[in-house]
């Protein structure tokens, strides 16, 4: 069942188009990849699914037509975006992050259970709870924003390049992650510029180019093709 559809997707920063007719579509329970080399429009996609670009087009989310929607609408829809480059609040403490996570719920009893399932995730954040996360290694912070994403309880995650300037040991322990939120059941739209990896992990992916898509198949063909062996996994 199709969960996320983009249709026709146009993007605009002033008078540059960033995004020219993309249509994407991601199916409940998948892992999609959306890679693609620097400046070829990953981060821009995600912006116009959150309503935070100007755009043309059609963005359908979970059945509801969402394009243009207000960012803290679609948050509170369902749809958790952790940004490029993490973007905590450094001077707030794990505690705190998790708590601006789960700004919309009122439930204490939630978001103790939301917490503690975000600690069986990210061991790590649970001995670091009191600290400041500007204090934080790159990674911890990396798994300090998903699980901040997670604390609202999304139908989706948008996973814009959670491997960005980590450690090779540090990559592969996210990765794993990404894979277990899957396996219980989380759907998410993975933009990453480590194509091997993300086809590794993911059901489907999309190539963009420019601002367009210029291919899409399932992850395991996308690894195979000559095209994107010589572009992306060289």
């Amino acid at each position: 069942m199709s969960l996320l559809q983009l249709k026709q997707v146009e993007a605009y920063y002033g008078a540059i188009q960033a995004l020219r007719g993309v249509d994407i579509e991601v199916n409940e329970g998948e892992i999609v990849t959306l890679i693609g080399s620097n400046g070829a429009g990953k981060s821009t996609t995600l912006k116009s699914i959150c309503g935070q670009v100007k755009m043309k087009g059609e963005i359908w989310f979970n059945g509801t037509n969402i394009t243009a929607q207000p960012p803290h609408l679609t948050a509170l829809g369902g749809i958790a975006h952790v940004p490029e480059g993490r973007r905590i609040f450094p001077r707030l403490t794990v505690k705190e992050n998790l708590e601006m996570g789960a700004f919309s719920v009122k439930s204490k009893a939630v978001i103790k259970e939301r917490t503690e399932k975000a600690f069986a995730y990210f061991p790590r954040l649970k001995e670091r709870y009191h600290q400041v996360g500007g204090t934080m290694s790159g990674g911890e912070q990396q798994m300090l924003a998903i699980a901040r994403g997670l604390m609202m309880g999304p139908k989706i995650l948008l996973l814009d390049e959670p491997s960005m300037g980590l450690a090779p040991v540090i990559v592969d322990q996210i990765f794993e992650i990404i894979q277990e939120l899957n396996e219980t059941g989380m759907t998410i739209l993975l933009v990453e510029q480590n194509a091997y990896q993300a086809l590794q992990i993911a059901h489907r992916g999309y190539v963009i180019q420019t601002g367009e898509i210029t291919l899409q198949d399932a992850a395991a063909e996308l690894l195979r093709n000559d095209q994107v062996k010589e572009a992306y996994l060289a």
